[in-house]
């Protein structure tokens, strides 16, 4: 698989094209910060962007390996110290962007990007989760997103169809509970947000709208709770989701995955991989479809992942001849194919898609047609770490509010949240 664009738009693929004067590291060393937790071992990888990075440059990469739970604290800590204390280049999760950006912290690498041909070329949902007032901060990386994972032996004993709508998604889980009652036909898991935003957007709302550079909540429009009232009625009234899946996150939906428990739920692209690891019984017994929308076609999902990002230090030049190297050509398939994530660029995404892997496929294309973001403010970030859409389903799935008193609480806390964002 060869992900990336061409020699003549980006250099040589093993980084020997030295024409640029941005290529003038020697004696100099770049200090990377990538996460670590969700990716396998990255040290083998980076040992060998460092050596054709050196051969094209001359400049030294130094590699710090960060958490995912502490890293975000770790750069607001850096970025209040200065530019001596911030990374050359890192990896930035897409949520954080918006605030990380905010801070004048990231450099707008705007017209490196499109003097470098890529910019027409970047999945738009990516390219948006990246951008501010205009300015793109960073190349997109890698990314994920969420599709239905079900099992197709169980499906076809049933004679069951993947979902098309959202009346279909309803009527196979229902079948299933009949059917497959040691199963659980469709886990409404009250711990994992991206679950319920699909359904939220396919009904036609939003989380949250902008107008004068102010955000409010959307989560208790009539369409958002539409969305919320078919997702929690999937537990509540057709009682496809047992109570202990209430509090579940994705990674308990995953365990139960593993253990054979799950007939169909929503799943990220990288899990299908990682369930028949955990279960090779389960080897060409999965299928995957896009979610879908109500009466057809695609809900929105998630489209989450991380940007390659430059930090305003005396090295960004040198730091963005890094970036693109990873994040294009043959780099970026090894990544992509080590990682079982998706590439950042429409080209690559949809050669992908064309060889057709049952496992695949659904997911770029939801991938290509139906990625959606979170709202691109640094508010949003306190809004998920306060739980707040968890939060929400979780006193529906229990009974302590109805849906539309749940929205109209989740509305009220994510209003405070945004009026503090000033």
């Amino acid at each position: 698989m060869t992900l990336g664009l061409t020699a003549t738009a980006c250099g040589s693929d093993d980084g020997s094209d030295s024409g640029d004067k941005a290529t003038d590291g020697k004696g100099k060393t770049l200090t990377v910060w990538i996460m670590e937790g969700t990716n396998p071992d990255a040290r083998p990888f980076f040992k060998e962007a460092e050596k054709a990075f050196q051969k094209k440059t001359g400049a030294k990469i130094h590699v710090e390996y960060q958490q995912w739970a502490t890293a975000q604290k770790k750069f607001t800590t850096a970025i209040e110290g200065g530019a001596d204390q911030v990374p050359d280049v890192a990896e930035v999760g897409t949520t954080w962007v918006p605030q990380f950006a905010e801070t004048d912290a990231l450099v707008d690498v705007t017209d490196e990007v499109k003097k470098s041909g890529l910019n027409d070329d970047l999945v738009e949902g990516l390219a948006d989760a990246g951008t501010l007032d205009g300015k793109q901060y960073g190349m997109p990386w890698y990314a994920g997103v969420r599709s239905i994972v079900y099992r197709k032996d169980i499906f076809e004993k049933h004679d069951l169809k993947a979902p098309t709508t959202w009346k279909e998604l309803q009527s196979a889980a229902k079948t299933l509970k009949d059917k497959e009652p040691k199963m659980i036909p469709f886990p409404v898991a009250g711990g994992a947000e991206m679950f319920a935003t699909p359904f939220i957007w396919g009904a036609g709302g939003e989380l949250a709208t902008e107008q004068g550079g102010k955000w409010k909540s959307g989560i208790n429009s009539p369409e958002a709770v539409k969305g919320i009232e078919f997702y929690t009625g999937l537990a509540t009234k057709d009682k496809v989701s047992p109570a202990k899946v209430n509090t579940w996150t994705e990674k308990e939906v995953g365990d139960a995955w593993g253990k054979g428990e799950v007939a169909m739920s929503v799943n990220g692209n990288w899990t299908p991989k990682a369930i028949v690891e955990a279960n090779p019984d389960l080897k060409g017994k999965l299928g995957a479809v896009p979610i879908p929308g109500q009466s057809g076609g695609m809900s929105k999902s998630f489209l989450g992942g991380s940007y390659l990002s430059t930090f305003n230090t005396d090295k960004k030049d040198l730091a963005w001849e890094f970036v693109k190297m990873l994040t294009t050509g043959d780099f970026a398939a090894k990544w992509a194919e080590e990682t079982n994530y998706f590439p950042g660029q429409n080209s690559e995404l949809k050669k992908i898609e064309a060889k057709k892997d049952p496992l695949v496929e659904p997911f770029a294309k939801q991938m290509l047609e139906a990625g959606a973001t979170v709202p691109k403010t640094k508010a949003y970030g306190e809004i998920q770490a306060s739980k707040v859409i968890p939060g929400m389903v979780q006193s529906i799935l229990t009974g302590k509010s109805s849906v539309q008193e749940a929205a109209d609480k989740a509305a009220k806390d994510m209003d405070a949240i945004f009026a503090k964002d000033k």
